[in-house]
């Protein structure tokens, strides 16, 4: 099982920047774009910590693996980041299926479009953390990730905005590794169809919200 996910902080150039912390008490089967514990693997824990939007370190995964240490969290997990203030999470529950979501939409971008001369300042980032109650296949892990995505690309749709997402956006998706084994992760599968809803849910309501960057935030 993964724990509702807790809020602590860090010390950072003077200021207490805020982390989001899931345990799970056993090893969960993950599937992950995050920046550190990407891929499919057993993993214990999440982390989702706010950075600034000028962030620019080209070590991230060497980041998050400190953040980790600081917070006593003990073997494998999954770090991402975000310039959005975490405290400011989604969270929405559908059919057992459990799905948080931080949502930062400053710029977002149609993913086949060319690319621009120069990123916006603003790029923001919407990361997706799944728990599904019921193993899933590895196909079916990589089906949810396409699920939690196209879900989230419907509720930036619906909120008006010209874009499928922001360049930097990441999913996680975590589910036991006992039990029977559901082979399809799609939008019309058992446990595929809440994950599309819960996350459409989450990311809808996190747009709604226009969540105002981090940086703002200590500037306002």
């Amino acid at each position: 099982m993964l724990s509702e996910p807790i809020l602590t902080s860090r010390a950072e150039d003077g200021r207490e920047i805020p982390l989001l912390v899931w345990r799970a008490d056993v090893p969960l089967r993950t599937i992950s774009s995050g920046a550190l514990g990407g891929g499919i693997g057993a993993r214990l824990w999440v982390l989702n910590a706010t950075v600034p939007m000028s962030y620019d370190r080209d070590d991230p995964a060497a980041h998050l693996a400190a953040l980790a240490a600081d917070l006593a969290l003990d073997g494998p997990g999954v770090g991402l980041l975000t310039g959005v203030d975490v405290a400011e999470v989604i969270a929405r529950t559908d059919t057992g299926v459990r799905a948080w979501v931080t949502v930062g939409l400053g710029t977002p971008v149609l993913a086949a479009a060319p690319a621009p001369a120069a990123l916006a300042q603003r790029v923001g980032t919407v990361n997706i953390v799944v728990y599904v109650p019921a193993r899933l296949a590895d196909s079916a892990l990589v089906n949810a990730v396409a699920t939690a995505t196209e879900a989230k690309t419907q509720a930036i749709r619906e909120l008006g905005l010209p874009g499928t997402g922001t360049p930097t956006d990441a999913v996680t998706v975590l589910c036991p590794v006992d039990g029977p084994t559901a082979a399809y992760g799609g939008p019309r599968s058992t446990w595929g169809a809440p994950v599309a809803r819960a996350v459409h849910s989450a990311v809808l309501a996190g747009g709604a919200r226009a969540v105002v960057p981090w940086s703002e935030q200590l500037t306002g």
